[in-house]
């Protein structure tokens, strides 16, 4: 009866252990958030010559080079059509496309991110040219489309 008593005296001891080792080691701390750095260079660009995009990803202090998707997302004030570019990693985490306009006007681009379970969405406007009339920004939803945000 006391080798029995002992026994479980030590497995109940192993248990205490290692549930304090568990403990110690168990981390409550939140990721911390994707960050997201959109650029255009220059803001103020020709017809016809290229316009740099530019998307930094880090999280803390890690560059992220292993997005799950980036996509830029332009369109010219006041126009419907949205154009949906997917961009690669480059180096350092970030994430480049290089593209001219044709038409002159205000512009808008949002750079959509999704990297490690979260998501970012910057927006910046440029100009091409001469600017157009602006967006109205109460009227601007166009990051969320395809988001049903009745019901809630």
């Amino acid at each position: 009866m006391k080798k029995f008593l002992f026994l479980i005296l030590i497995i109940v001891s192993v248990l205490f252990i290692s549930a304090c080792n568990n403990k110690d080691q168990k981390s409550d701390d939140l990721p911390e958030f994707v960050e997201v750095e959109l650029t255009v260079n220059p803001e103020k660009g020709i017809v016809n010559e290229p316009i740099v995009f530019e998307a930094k990803v880090t999280q803390g202090d890690e560059n992220v080079e292993d997005a799950d998707e980036v996509k830029f997302e332009i369109w010219r004030a006041k126009d419907e059509k949205h154009e949906k570019i997917k961009v690669e990693h480059t180096t350092d985490g970030i994430y480049r496309l290089e593209k001219s306009f044709q038409q002159e006007g205000t512009y808008y681009i949002i750079s959509h991110v999704t990297a490690r379970d979260m998501h970012n969405m910057p927006k910046k406007i440029f100009i091409v040219g001469t600017p157009s009339e602006p967006e109205d920004p109460s009227e601007s939803n166009h990051s969320m489309d395809g988001m049903d945000m009745e019901g809630h």
